[in-house]
């Protein structure tokens, strides 16, 4: 008769192997239930209703990706440049530019996307507009620090930006950082006069394949327990 004989390495290999893949498959559905609720707070955030910039990053902290509205002036001679891929997979820059509010706070607005050959104001001078402008956009948050390490760093001297980091862009732009807003705004898809710079480039789409994560997890923990059953089961010995 076959009969399962379980041997001590075998077994001391795979139940660790099977508990990790069922750990890991649990902690890809926790994180599943995160994604989902942060694709629905986004969701809401983007259709409600337009509301002035916050005065603190606490009140901003709860607003990322609401409509803001504001007016000011921009201090077209101030803009930066930060390194980015357009729409269609060109290569470009964000002309981030701060706005000055009525009452004399600075905002940074990330106006949109120009490709490198427009990098020049000059060379889409129809689109700095003077005098004050009305700003419609999605409040974004930047980022508490570089997210990896093989971003590049930022070169200021070069006014050439790999990440967003307000107060060193407030100090590369001469303005003193306690004036400037510790949030910026994505403009909208508004046409700027001449079409550059080109708005409406917030990704809001958040990839989620944790559910097919969680199921790679414990499809390995399954195949792990049939490899050793396999392994384990003996047949009848007919030498």
């Amino acid at each position: 008769m076959s009969r399962f004989r379980p041997q001590l390495a075998p077994t001391l290999f795979t139940i660790p192997v099977v508990l990790v893949c069922i750990a890991l498959g649990m902690w890809q559905l926790q994180r599943l239930d995160w994604k989902r609720a942060l694709i629905a707070q986004r969701e809401a955030a983007v259709v409600a209703q337009p509301v002035l910039p916050p005065r603190s990053l606490a009140e901003a902290s709860a607003l990322e990706f609401h409509p803001v509205i504001a007016d000011g002036v921009l201090l077209n001679d101030k803009e930066l440049y930060l390194n980015a891929t357009g729409p269609r997979g060109g290569a470009g820059f964000h002309v981030f530019t701060p706005l000055r509010e009525t009452h004399g706070r600075l905002v940074f607005v990330n106006r949109g996307f120009v490709p490198i050959n427009l990098r020049d104001p000059a060379s889409r001078a129809a689109g700095e507009p003077s005098g004050t402008v009305h700003i419609r956009g999605l409040l974004r948050l930047p980022p508490a620090e570089k997210s990896s390490w093989f971003i590049p760093d930022n070169r200021p001297d070069l006014n050439y930006w790999f990440w967003i980091d307000l107060p060193a862009m407030a100090t590369a732009d001469h303005l003193d950082p306690a004036n400037v807003a510790p949030f910026y705004i994505d403009a909208d898809a508004t046409p700027n006069p001449g079409g550059w710079p080109q708005g409406g480039i917030t990704p809001l789409n958040l990839p989620n394949n944790h559910l097919q994560y969680a199921i790679t997890w414990f499809s390995l923990a399954a195949a792990a327990l049939v490899i050793y059953v396999v392994y384990h089961w003996r047949g009848r010995d007919w030498r």
